[in-house]
């Protein structure tokens, strides 16, 4: 039987409340209720989040627990301004590692996979916010962030996802990443974990780098390599990608739990203009080739760059991310975590547009809250 993730109104109600006793005139399990819903029906700011809850009238507030008139947006900020916000994000990624492990089988594939990669939040380090660089971690399947972690800028993504991955349930599962965060003590964490990793190698570990280059330039007496190979067409272009395994660094090279390299090459052709583009990268992995075939390595090298097109790229155009104003002590990083279990909530529910499905919600907002756990009769 698949177990069924936990409703999020109760998991709001479990994140502890900073305030204190006197003044404080709403629940804040309500506000973050308010504001994630608000969210669910397309709502891009405080603002438009304060208004969401003031435009649907009484039965809609006292449903989501609110006794007196919703909050403005100033009472919004400062809510959002001193949540502690490593227990925010803690409640929210136990909850999305819920929603991942509760997907049918049959929808995601055996192992899940999980993709790290930082987003910037433009303009935050000009205003003097902290945690100006957010690194996330994002399931291939099903868009639903598992963590988040502010970082003071990109460089700080090596510190941020031993944060990451220290939290993380890896056990079985497989963490993709690009070549900043392809560091030793990474794939060592991974691997005492539980868990297997694919990493792509660039300058940044230029005897890793060679060694593999030499492997695939003059491979090695009986190596068998195996290669795979996808031809798409679409965007005014055609992408041919081939990838090539070996295990003929196995026993050799001293990176932990190594299983096979491979190359991968991508030829790009532009019909309209006559252009080609050639390029190609080195990677390492933990998997052996009987869990990872190069058709599997292919698809998985890929997925990383998920995290752009369900994650990062529906913030910054569906939810305006990168033109908020607001960077003022932990609210950038509040929002940003309600975005992300906005998304995931939707995809959960099985929407693919995030924006053809806030419009809907806006148009019935007790949909939206009966995602969040909040039943209500028309």
């Amino acid at each position: 039987m698949i177990a069924h993730p936990r409703p999020l109104i109760e998991v709001f109600a479990m994140i502890p409340d900073v305030r204190k006793p006197r003044g404080k005139r709403h629940p804040l399990a309500a506000i973050f209720a308010l504001a994630c819903c608000a969210m669910l029906c397309g709502a891009r700011s405080s603002s438009a989040i304060a208004a969401w809850g003031r435009n649907y009238g009484t039965r809609i507030a006292q449903a989501l627990g609110f006794t007196h008139t919703p909050p403005c947006a100033a009472t919004l900020h400062t809510v959002f301004w001193h949540v502690d916000r490593d227990e925010f994000e803690a409640h929210l990624g136990a909850w999305a590692d819920q929603v991942v492990g509760s997907r049918s089988p049959g929808l995601e594939t055996p192992e899940t996979a999980i993709a790290l990669d930082g987003k910037r939040l433009r303009g935050s380090k000009k205003q003097g916010a902290p945690g100006t660089h957010l690194l996330s971690a994002l399931a291939h399947h099903g868009g639903v962030t598992l963590a988040q972690h502010a970082g003071d800028d990109k460089t700080n993504e090596i510190t941020a996802v031993e944060t990451i991955v220290h939290h993380l349930v890896l056990e079985g599962r497989i963490v993709t990443m690009d070549a900043l965060l392809t560091q030793r003590h990474i794939a060592q964490t991974i691997v005492a974990k539980g868990g297997d990793y694919v990493m792509i190698v660039q300058e940044n570990q230029p005897q890793l780098r060679a060694d593999i280059a030499l492997v695939f330039l003059r491979p090695p007496v009986g190596d068998r390599q195996a290669t795979a190979q996808t031809v798409d067409l679409g965007h005014g272009r055609i992408e041919q990608r081939h990838l090539t395994t070996s295990k003929a660094l196995v026993g050799y090279s001293h990176w932990p739990g190594l299983a096979q390299v491979f190359e991968l090459g991508r030829h790009v052709i532009f019909p309209k203009t006559g252009k080609e583009r050639v390029e190609g990268v080195y990677g390492v992995t933990s998997l052996c080739p009987e869990r990872a075939t190069p058709e599997r390595l292919l698809a998985l090298v890929r997925g990383q760059w998920q995290i752009e097109n369900q994650s990062h790229w529906v913030r910054d155009v569906t939810f305006d991310e990168d033109h908020s104003q607001v960077r003022c002590g932990n609210i950038p990083q509040v929002m940003a975590a309600l975005r992300n279990t906005a998304i995931g909530l939707l995809r959960y529910a099985g929407y693919a547009n995030i924006a053809a499905a806030g419009r809907r919600l806006a148009a019935q907002p007790l949909q939206a809250l009966a995602l969040i756990g909040i039943a209500l009769e028309n």
